[in-house]
Formats: structure tokens, sequence, C-alpha cells
């Protein structure tokens, strides 16, 4: 377990996302966290990395741009952000808390897999540093709102930071598309399953060659209760504790019987 609590006013708490160094959900988190503690430090991607998942660059150079003393941009995936973070601009005092977010739209269900918000908090974690990822849901067709993000987040953080969560395990967290007084509460929910909908769309370049856009087009029905997909739609802020260790414990088992 992380030794408990973490003493926010002591702590240096290292913030990014995947939406880019300029995205208003990183700015939304950085203000938040430095109403907690007053060693905040940012190290984000230059460019919007929506989907990276846990990629890191393994092919080209990489750059850190430095915006101000400490803030920094850097030509990467949020994996890299962390990695660079962590171990060249942070060496002499690495973070105590890693933050990554507010991402522009949900990442709970199969998103857990795919996202570039998720996997910065991923790689904090692997460092033995804990972890929180942040994601303000919305429909599609309605304007983003980050009320319920900016009125939660710092309680979300404070709650967390003052009990212990196992090793190996990062914290998701989702705010809902709702008013502030529709808010039904914060509830701890394991990681759900949506009903996947048609997101492929086929197209016609200039010259009549097809191409194809990947796009976020999923139905959120048919979550199970007491996962985050059922809960999100009920107004409620899901929290999710994901698991680093991917190993099928019960299948483990039945391999051993067929290798003993």
């Amino acid at each position: 377990m992380f030794d408990t609590p973490i003493d926010l006013e002591a702590a240096r708490i290292l913030i990014s996302n995947d939406d880019g160094i300029n995205a208003p959900g990183l700015k939304l988190l950085e203000k938040i966290a430095k109403s907690l503690c007053p060693d905040v430090w940012v190290v984000a991607p230059e460019q919007e990395q929506s989907g990276a998942s846990h990629s890191l660059t393994l092919r080209q150079p990489l750059r850190i741009r430095r915006i101000s003393r400490r803030r920094f941009a850097v030509d990467g995936t949020p994996t890299d952000c962390v990695l660079l973070a962590v171990r060249h601009i942070l060496k002499d005092k690495r973070p105590t808390l890693v933050l990554s977010g507010v991402n522009a739209g949900g990442n709970f269900g199969e998103d857990v897999t795919y996202s570039g918000t998720v996997a910065a908090a991923m790689e904090a974690t692997l460092f033995g540093i804990p972890a929180i990822a942040f994601s303000q849901y919305y429909e599609r067709g309605t304007g983003l709102r980050w009320t319920v993000a900016e009125a939660f987040a710092a309680e979300v953080i404070t709650r967390l930071t003052a009990a212990p969560w196992p090793r190996n395990t990062l914290i998701n967290v989702n705010f809902p598309d709702v008013a502030l007084d529709k808010v039904t509460g914060i509830y701890p929910v394991a990681q759900g399953k949506r009903q996947i909908g048609e997101n492929l769309t086929e197209r016609l370049d200039p010259r009549g060659v097809p191409y194809y856009w990947i796009g976020p087009m999923r139905r959120d029905l048919g979550g199970e209760p007491g996962t985050d997909v059922a809960a999100i739609i009920t107004g409620a802020v899901t929290v999710t504790p994901v698991n680093l260790d991917l190993t099928n414990v019960p299948a483990l088992a039945e391999l051993k019987k067929l290798f003993p």
C-alpha cells in the first residue's frame, strides 16, 4: 500500500494529459492542484495525443520546450511526458502525486485501454507514484461544460490522498455531464463495458480513393449496475481502481494444470 496520508501542502504534484499543453482541462486541473499544493509542475504533450494509449516514442528523439519555470511541453506521448518528468525534469525530487487530465470526454469502460489520459497515470504508477486520471464526460452534439470537474476534483483528490490504495493501481475518475444540482454523488465502481456502436466511417478523397475515420460514435448504453458506465449516466462522479497486473489468476491456475 502507498504510505498515507499524502500531505498535499508538502507534496510535489506533476500534471500531464493527452489533450495537449494548451487544453482547457489541463489548465483547470493545474488551477485545482495549485489550490491544494504550492509545488505543482506541468509536463504535457505539445500536440493532442488522444487515443495514444500507453505508447512510448522509441524511433525518434524527443524535445522538451520550457514554457515557464514549472511548465513544459514535450513533442511526444503522455507516457513520454511522465517518463521525462520523473527521470529528467524532476530528477532532483520526484513527484509525490501525478494527476492526469482533465480529459475532454469520458474515459470509462473500454476507453481505459485506449486512453492517453489513463496512460499518463499508468506510467506514474509503474514508477511507484500514486496517480489519478480525470475525465469530463459529455454527450456528443452538446457543449462541453467543466462545472462538475471544477466543483468535485479537489474533493476527490483530497479524499483519495487521505487513504491508502494498493500499489500497481491507479485511480480513474470520470465526471458526469449534468448540472451541478443533478450530481448524485461520488461512487466507487468497477470498470464496465459499453454497447459498441458503429464507429468506422468510409469516405472517398478527391481522387476517388477510399479513406476511413475511426470516430467516437459509441452508444453509452447497457452498463451493468455497479460499473462506471452505468453510474456516469445517473449523474455520478465515478472512481475506479485500475490494476496494472493483467494476470487472469483463475486462468493461471488452470494453465498450471495443463503444464505441471
